[in-house]
């Protein structure tokens, strides 16, 4: 009876650790599955996503081209044309290049003698407050980690990165600028923005550089409560 009651006892050790190896590998198994299923759905997405873009480009090209046709020898439809280019380079709907200043923005690096971590971060205000200062200076163009700004861009927290136009980027930010370089280089003087993001040891580097290219805005951009007056 003790040999038949020892056999039965390690068998039922040796069923329950059984059931628990098939368990963990159906649990696995299922989690790669669900893991692959969604890179799936994402890669689908993206190619939908940039099919549907290329025929955009393909759209707006042939518009172009329909535009200058019509355009040709015809004195008052030129000018409308020109005031809608001006309108779209206004609203960033362009792509635009020229001279001005890139600015590079990385968070700083704690040491045991750091009291407060997140003043060495660069937060959505620090963005905002160097865009605000760019406008003053005469930034004529603005792009933050490849996003155009617009004039419904919001710059907002969401954790531990910033959204901007919606989309999602963080540390380090390139932020280039088109702009007289002289007085957009005024960022760097004392008492700036950029010099109180030094002094909070965020690293800082400001550069004058030449045919700096700037993408268009590829948002939607649409008014929910401004209208119209007749």
């Amino acid at each position: 009876y003790i040999i038949l009651g020892a056999m039965g006892f390690i068998l039922t050790i040796a069923i329950c650790m059984q059931m628990k190896t098939v368990s963990t590998n159906g649990s696995t198994w299922s989690l790669n599955q669900t893991e692959s299923e969604l890179k799936s759905q994402v890669l689908k997405m993206k190619e939908k996503y940039e099919n549907a873009y290329n025929d955009l480009q393909n759209a707006e090209k042939e518009l172009e081209s329909a535009r200058q046709n019509a355009t040709n020898n015809n004195t008052e439809l030129e000018t409308l044309e020109n005031e809608i280019k001006e309108a779209n380079k206004l609203l960033g709907q362009t792509n635009v290049k020229g001279d001005g200043v890139v600015i590079n923005l990385k968070d700083g690096i704690a040491t045991p003698n750091t009291l407060d971590a997140s003043a060495l971060l660069v937060h959505e205000r620090d963005i905002l407050n160097i865009i605000n200062e760019l406008r003053n200076a005469g930034a004529e163009a603005i792009e933050v980690n490849g996003q155009r700004v617009v004039l419904t861009t919001a710059c907002m927290c969401d954790g531990n990165v910033i959204l901007l136009n919606g989309e999602k980027i963080s540390s380090p930010f390139t932020i280039s600028a088109i702009g007289l370089p002289e007085s957009l280089a005024g960022l760097n003087r004392a008492g700036g923005y950029l010099s109180i993001l030094k002094k909070a040891h965020v690293s800082v580097e400001l550069n004058k550089t030449n045919n700096i290219k700037i993408s268009k805005y590829t948002g939607i951009t649409s008014f929910k409560y401004a209208k119209e007056v007749k």
